[in-house]
């Protein structure tokens, strides 16, 4: 149970990211409306503010709501990265704007030009924003922790540590040993993955 929740609210982060981070990126980069540079330092200043200064007020507002003990609760705050918006910003602003205006003299719509076009270019660096946040999320503790009072919405995280302090007597070390690195397997195997792609999005930021 708590391995499914743990790729239930990774895939489920993970996927939200790009989603909005691709959108947001395009926006910034792509399109020009009132606000624009003032709304993109916005963002870029929650890079600033840590976890820890907002936890009360985001526990209270999914309180109010009674969505503690839900996957919403566990994958929503997760989905605000300012650093997936900035890193996306910047690879949109690095492909030429004449891949656009070629495509919109063609015919084809913004829309079409976002998910036909530019999109599919940007592969290396969503697959980058998506390894960092499939790892943030599946390494997350605290806000599970707050969050998920149920036994059975708990994470892998928040399980095996729980496992530690509660059975460590009678479980033995090997047993927590081998749970430590049954855990770590996922992560690993993300990585192996999709390193070709990490290692392209480095080598083409440094190009820049």
């Amino acid at each position: 149970t708590w391995l499914m929740n743990s790729v239930i609210v990774s895939l489920a982060t993970t996927a939200g990211v790009l989603l909005l981070a691709s959108l947001a990126g395009y926006g910034f980069a792509r399109l020009d409306f009132p606000g624009r540079r003032l709304l993109f330092v916005a963002v870029l200043l929650g890079l600033a503010i840590p976890e820890q200064a907002v936890i009360i007020g985001r526990h209270q507002l999914f309180g109010a709501v009674s969505l503690h003990n839900t996957y919403a609760a566990l994958v929503l705050p997760g989905l605000a990265m300012p650093f997936g918006v900035f890193l996306m910003t910047q690879y949109f602003r690095a492909i030429p704007k004449e891949i656009d205006e070629a495509a919109l003299l063609d015919g084809a719509s913004r829309p079409q030009v976002f998910w036909r076009i530019l999109l599919p270019l940007t592969i290396p660096a969503q697959a980058t924003l998506g390894i960092f946040t499939f790892f943030h999320a599946w390494n997350d503790y605290w806000w599970p922790l707050i969050s998920a009072t149920d036994k059975d919405m708990q994470t892998l995280t928040v399980g095996i540590a729980a496992t530690q302090m509660n059975f460590a007597q009678t479980e033995g070390l090997g047993f927590l040993m081998a749970q430590a690195v049954f855990a770590g397997v996922p992560t690993l195997l993300v990585y192996l993955v999709f390193q070709k792609y990490l290692v392209r999005a480095v080598a083409g930021a440094a190009g820049q």
